[in-house]
């Protein structure tokens, strides 16, 4: 049978994030997407206007009726979350659907290049850490990697050898598994090569060590990239991938979309390019050099 994976995350019509990203990354790695929104928007909020349709008080119905309908999910997966009252909510379907053969993957949208998104006080800090430690997997940036942590962003980032930097940044995730999560997927790490050029990295991270993935930094930062990435984690884990091959994948599959992205100077609320690039996520697709 088609393996399901519940969405928890908002929908919005422009920029390619949040559920546009995952209901279609979702569906060409093979899982069937169930989204339960916790918004919907016009557009994302990087946009100079937009409205939000705030869906909280609907999520308690998605979870009632799915459980009537005695739903069974192989994977739960959240993205942005907006207020203690949709974490709670989240906790109450996480009790519903959570079974011992149901992952949960976190992805904790807090913040990016050292800043906290606005609506993150520290009650919904406290409250992300809690759902955080719950997980099978977590797939932070470096920003929310030190939020989760307490850690310093700018201490960290100010390193200048990257070795000890990757050191450190592994140091902190071990200490978030030991709370929970069985491993730790760092993305979008900014570092210099041996020879002085910028790549791109993401660190996976468990108990036993850590392993590096990167590619060529090509320039730009657009809306709905971790979105992405952590859709193509929970597809790969509902369809049996090793993690570090979902990682080798979803990198290569961002870095082209992003190659395109700043070669067409696509807008940076509207997202990358990247539904050309699907097929590389079926899963008998070859991975081109």
């Amino acid at each position: 049978m088609t393996k399901k994976i519940a969405v928890i995350n908002d929908l919005s019509g422009f920029g390619r994030c949040s559920l546009t990203a995952a209901i279609s990354v979702l569906s060409v790695m093979g899982i069937q997407a169930c989204p339960l929104p916790t918004a919907i928007l016009t557009a994302q909020t990087g946009y100079p206007s937009y409205y939000c349709d705030d869906c909280t008080d609907k999520m308690e119905y998605y979870r009632r009726e799915w459980a009537k309908m005695e739903q069974h999910f192989d994977g739960i997966y959240t993205g942005f979350v907006a207020s203690e009252e949709q974490i709670r909510q989240i906790f109450r379907f996480i009790g519903t659907f959570k079974s011992p053969d149901t992952f949960l993957l976190v992805d904790p949208v807090m913040g990016d290049d050292g800043d906290t998104y606005c609506m993150y006080t520290p009650s919904l800090l406290a409250q992300m850490k809690k759902l955080a430690s719950m997980a099978d997997i977590i797939t932070p940036n470096l920003t929310e990697l030190c939020l989760l942590t307490d850690a310093g962003y700018h201490a960290l980032t100010g390193q200048k050898d990257t070795r000890k930097m990757m050191q450190a940044i592994q140091k902190l995730g071990q200490e978030f598994c030991r709370t929970g999560p069985a491993a730790v997927v760092v993305t979008g790490i900014h570092f210099l090569d041996d020879s002085g050029g910028r790549q791109m990295g993401n660190l996976y991270i468990n108990e036993e060590g850590s392993s590096l993935f990167s590619f060529p930094y090509v320039g730009g930062s657009y809306s709905g990239t971790g979105d992405l990435f952590a859709s193509c984690m929970a597809a790969g884990i509902a369809r049996g991938d090793s993690v570090p091959s979902i990682i080798k994948t979803a990198g290569k599959f961002l870095e082209l979309a992003l190659e395109d992205s700043v070669r067409e100077q696509v807008p940076r609320n509207d997202g990358v390019n990247y539904e050309k690039y699907l097929p590389l996520l079926i899963e008998s697709s070859p991975i081109p050099d």
